[in-house]
């Protein structure tokens, strides 16, 4: 039997709720909930009633530049949702919330912290057989105002980075095994591109997202099991800054959710250009 959220010994247990919880508030006004998926189609194939789609590549990403949707972009898309600073949103998704996750971190970036995520995403509730809808729900739209968006606080750019691997500072590779050591640019199961070498950054600790989370439901691990793999295992300190990575930033969203709210680390950056960025650098210094 699974343990509850709560009784996990999680530093903020409140950013996570449960299916039950969900299906508990599917119907209430003041919250939205939010699918987001690595593939897009999943939405359309079902969904969990009332759910709206978020979707990572046409919603959180800037369509020319690769950067993420500035203030005016977000304002409409959360307004487009119906979502006020007093909505409680709920995402969740595939690949144990990868992008869920992801569009999470996207939302703290303007600064929406009434944000929680489903444990265990979209494979668990599933799993459990609850229903799931065609539906397209419609909310009528809101006046959202969002501050500039905060690329200081929990965003790290990659000169940043460089100053953080000359100063011996502690990164974290959340890839396979077989991407850090730079035998593949990707994973074993995904085409082989994106960058044009392989490794990782010098320095980093490898510590695959997965071991975060039960194999069993995808939902995540009680605290001390994620002390024992951070912070006894590979020596991290929660007061340190510490950067994590990916290759494009969705995986290292996971473990910096991880790190941040469920552990208390104080000072958690995402590199989002990741390795499709750093392995793509002319002169920058990559180990295997």
């Amino acid at each position: 039997m699974s343990v509850s959220i709560t009784e996990r010994g999680y530093v903020n247990p409140g950013v996570l709720v449960s299916t039950d919880w969900v299906a508990e508030h599917q119907q209430d006004a003041n919250v939205r909930i939010i699918e987001s998926n690595e593939d897009p189609l999943l939405y359309s194939a079902g969904h969990i009633a009332g759910a709206v789609q978020v979707d990572w590549t046409r919603d959180l990403n800037d369509q020319l530049r690769r950067d993420y949707l500035n203030k005016a972009s977000f304002e409409a898309l959360m307004s487009r949702i119906g979502v006020t600073h007093d909505t409680t949103i709920v995402l969740y998704g595939d690949k144990n919330n990868w992008w869920a996750t992801y569009a999470f971190w996207v939302f703290q970036l303007f600064g929406h912290t009434n944000a929680k995520v489903m444990d265990g995403g979209r494979a668990k509730w599933e799993k459990e057989g609850r229903p799931l809808t065609r539906e397209i729900p419609a909310y009528a739209p809101t006046a959202y105002t969002a501050p500039e968006r905060d690329d200081a606080s929990i965003r790290a750019f990659r000169d940043q980075v460089l100053k953080h691997v000359e100063a011996g500072g502690p990164l974290v590779d959340v890839r396979s095994p077989a991407e850090y050591t730079g035998e593949k640019l990707h994973m074993p199961e995904y085409p082989q591109e994106g960058a044009i070498r392989g490794g990782h950054i010098p320095g980093a600790k490898s510590v695959p997202w997965a071991r975060a989370v039960n194999t069993e439901d995808g939902t995540f691990k009680p605290a001390e099991e994620l002390k024992q793999i951070y912070e006894q295992e590979q020596g991290l300190d929660p007061n340190s800054e510490l950067i994590a990575y990916c290759r494009i930033g969705e995986r290292s969203s996971h473990t910096w959710f991880v790190l941040t709210y469920l552990l208390g680390f104080k000072n958690v950056k995402n590199y989002d250009g990741s390795w499709t960025e750093w392995g793509n650098l002319v002169g920058v210094p990559i180990e295997k």
